[in-house]
């Protein structure tokens, strides 16, 4: 192997290294469930239930709207857990 491929294949490394480790204000509700081990069905039924604090946002698809999980409720959810229950109104 020469220099040049170790040198291609280190920065490829660092590339998804640095990816993993971006931080983002807000994360749809498939990359919250894939970063807490859950299915994006799950992570739907908890923001709709209130277990996680979340927000609808225009998603550009027409009137409707996604569920979007903040970052701060990502650093909870992984220190505390889920919220408890709430019937919905």
């Amino acid at each position: 192997m020469t220099v040049e491929e170790r040198l291609q294949r280190i920065e490829s490394m660092l590339v998804v290294l640095v990816e993993r480790q971006t931080i983002k204000n807000f994360y749809e509700v498939e990359e919250f469930a894939k970063s807490v081990g859950k299915s994006s069905f799950t992570v739907r039924e908890w923001c709709r239930l209130g277990r996680i604090r979340a927000e609808k946002k225009l998603s550009g698809r027409g009137a409707y709207a996604r569920w979007v999980v903040p970052h701060a409720e990502l650093l909870r959810y992984q220190k505390e857990g889920l919220l408890p229950y709430r019937r919905p109104a």
